[in-house]
């Protein structure tokens, strides 16, 4: 997938996972691009361990499935971002 896709899909995914996610996520438009990049990666990684039971470090594409992965993902990286975050403050 070129830069270009990975960009699209990053501000899709993580404007998505934003809106859906409770609670205020700062960040501007940089958070956002690299939380649905993590988001893509998470998601794809998960995706891939679900279905064919190993762990591969692999990306969601720009479809419609992509980016319903890449939101579930980047879901899960804010969870697991925050969860960390309020243990150490």
């Amino acid at each position: 997938m070129n830069i270009l896709a990975w960009v699209v899909l990053g501000l899709i995914a993580g404007a998505i996972a934003k809106a859906i996610y409770p609670g205020h996520q700062g960040g501007g438009i940089l958070g956002t691009l690299i939380l649905g990049i993590i988001g893509a990666f998470v998601g794809g990684s998960l995706y891939a361990l679900l279905t064919t039971g190993s762990l591969a470090l692999t990306a969601s594409g720009l479809s419609i499935g992509g980016i319903i992965v890449a939101v579930l993902g980047a879901i899960v990286a804010l969870f697991i971002y925050y969860a960390a975050k309020g243990r150490t403050a």
